[in-house]
């Protein structure tokens, strides 16, 4: 069973937890600038939303590398950039329509969230239960998936006519 983040905006209080234990896991610091999850702050609305890489299924960073150095990880459904292949090109931040795919200038590389091999560390760390780690069926991205098909659809009829 594949699972993903959900993220629910509404519990996030802007801590900020997520990110460093993020930079952590990763880079053995807390430094939510080398995180891969970042906490947008709406500041006229007074919220904060966590948001990250959704591990899509079609995957444009993935497809965009010309070198292959990201890959689905079987287990996990993550893509992951293999960093012993990667030339930090940048190509696949350029695909990604998220923006959640970035460059590190302290290993000259790309890097994105890889789901910390099956236990991310952000939703250990979120103190709300803002960001919780799911069986991917609940997340409805199925259900997504069928009204953009549905909606794709209807707009290919719109410009026959």
């Amino acid at each position: 069973m594949l699972r993903s983040l959900h993220i629910d905006p509404k519990k996030c209080t802007g801590c900020l937890q997520c990110e460093l234990a993020c930079s952590f896991e990763h880079f053995g610091a807390f430094n939510p600038a080398k995180s891969v999850i970042r906490v947008f702050n709406f500041h006229q609305e007074g919220r904060f939303v966590p948001y990250t890489c959704t591990q899509c299924a079609e995957a444009w960073c993935l497809h965009a590398c010309p070198v292959d150095a990201i890959r689905a990880n079987a287990e996990t459904g993550a893509k992951e950039v293999i960093d012993a292949l990667c030339v930090g090109c940048k190509v696949c931040t350029i695909a990604c329509p998220f923006g959640t795919v970035n460059y590190s200038q302290d290993t000259g590389k790309v890097m994105k969230c890889d789901l910390c091999g099956g236990d991310p560390q952000c939703v250990q760390a979120c103190p709300t239960a803002a960001i919780t780690y799911v069986d991917a069926d609940w997340t409805g991205l199925e259900r997504m998936r069928a009204w953009a098909a549905r909606a794709n659809a209807g707009a290919g009829e719109s410009a026959q006519a």
